[in-house]
């Protein structure tokens, strides 16, 4: 069985190394030449741990290819993977015309019966479309292939990528045919001889499952967040809020850590479409818009906790631990630190920043702040003259620093932990005025 996956970002990528790594033959197909060559080369376009070696290590084997062809990857494909990117409309509902145009092309060179995967976070009724559409160019070419439309979420995190796929908490296949079902089985056969659970259901509930998925998990940050803004007040520690309630087993204590808002590809994005689908069939997403309303609150309290502690930044150096949204990525979209650094700026602050992976795409994200960002080569250059620090993202290297060496750089001495990463840390009040999150 040979697997074909269309686009190489963040999702498809992890996918198709993944994939090679399971033993099956894997066509990886993108229309950019530039990252095609580069993956060709072995230059792998994201950071992410691990990525890296397992790509050359199946390349080595034989197993997965890179090409711009997508008529060689539909005709030579038995499962194909649809893993474009579904960037948010200004209304927030997510754009498919790529996944449509994928859609087109597989229906404009189909040789033979496939399964058309959508992997790409899609709205309900995606694959509806994508059916139709594939039908649509069948009939053009006055040919009758059979087709199966499999809806199969990805539940990836940054930075962790590699083992979520290696060993994902659920597989979801959706699908009406028992025949595409036995052969997602086959394509996921290493993890269904592990016992990963599989959930096996139709389309629109496994399209559904992704959505509510992340609009859980944000909503459960907004809420902590919200309640770390109201223990500042009350004189409340949010850390042992959230870990006492963590203790509940009907709760849980992940993604009950406090800090400047959640960001990257999913969370924002996916809010926001949900939102939007409910909308269209009349119904009111008050919980999930909530959050979202939320998570932009927490971004501004941030930039107004650091402007009253510090009496007014105007003129003042701040230096930023961190740009992308979480650790152990480069990914910069919707982080935190983009707005709160803005705000910063726009309050008259000049910016230090450094962050080991996210510079580059920070550079032209930030490009409307240029004049007021200095981008520094390393976690101690970027504290120089420094009238506070911001520790933005909890990247390993930012948790054991030598604080009497940052202190001595330092012009100022605030210290704003927005990821509590310091609290336990008592030398660290002796030498700074600090200021973690939901707590004092």
């Amino acid at each position: 069985m040979r697997i074909g996956v269309v686009g190489t970002g963040y999702v498809g990528l992890v996918q198709g190394v993944i994939m090679a790594e399971f033993g099956l033959n894997v066509i990886c197909m993108d229309i950019s030449i530039e990252k095609i060559n580069n993956l060709k080369n072995g230059i792998v376009p994201i950071y992410e741990p691990g990525l890296k070696e397992l790509l050359e290590k199946n390349m080595k084997a034989e197993r997965i290819e890179f090409t711009t062809d997508m008529k060689y990857t539909t005709e030579n494909s038995d499962v194909i993977f649809i893993a474009v990117g579904t960037p948010p409309a200004l209304d927030g509902s997510a754009d498919l015309r790529f996944v449509l145009e994928v859609a087109t092309n597989i229906g404009k060179y189909m040789n033979g019966y496939k399964v058309v995967v959508d992997k790409s976070t899609v709205p309900v009724g995606t694959g509806k479309l994508v059916r139709e559409t594939i039908q649509k160019e069948l009939n053009n070419r006055n040919l009758d292939y059979e087709f199966d439309i499999v809806s199969n979420p990805e539940f990836l995190r940054e930075g962790k990528a590699v083992g979520d796929c290696l060993r994902p908490d659920r597989v979801v296949i959706g699908t009406e045919s028992e025949r595409a079902k036995e052969i997602m089985k086959k394509v996921y056969d290493v993890l269904f001889i592990n016992e990963t659970p599989f959930v096996f259901t139709n389309i629109e509930t496994a399209e559904m499952i992704k959505y509510a998925s992340n609009a859980f998990l944000a909503v459960k940050i907004s809420f902590i967040n919200e309640i770390s803004l109201l223990a500042e007040k009350v004189g409340a520690n949010t850390q042992e809020i959230a870990k006492a309630m963590g203790k509940d087993g009907r709760i849980s204590p992940k993604f009950l850590h406090c800090g400047p808002g959640y960001g990257g590809s999913c969370f924002p994005k996916d809010t926001k479409a949900i939102v939007d689908i409910a909308k269209k069939y009349g119904e009111d997403m008050y919980v999930i818009k909530a959050a979202i309303d939320a998570n932009e609150k927490q971004k501004r309290k941030m930039v107004e906790k650091i402007i009253d502690k510090m009496e007014g930044v105007e003129g003042k150096h701040i230096a930023i631990l961190g740009l992308s949204f979480k650790p152990d990525t480069d990914d910069m979209r919707e982080a935190p630190s983009l707005d709160i650094i803005r705000g910063l700026v726009e309050a008259g602050a000049k910016i230090q920043a450094y962050c080991p992976e996210g510079m580059k795409e920070a550079r032209w994200r930030l490009e409307d702040c240029e004049n007021s960002i200095t981008y520094c080569a390393d976690e101690y250059s970027v504290v120089n003259e420094a009238d506070a620090v911001v520790l933005m993202t909890e990247w390993n290297q930012f948790r054991g620093m030598n604080l009497d060496k940052v202190r001595a750089r330092m012009k100022g001495n605030f210290y704003f932990d927005l990821r509590n990463v310091y609290t336990r840390n008592t030398h660290i009040r002796e030498e700074f005025k600090y200021f973690p999150i939901g707590q004092n």
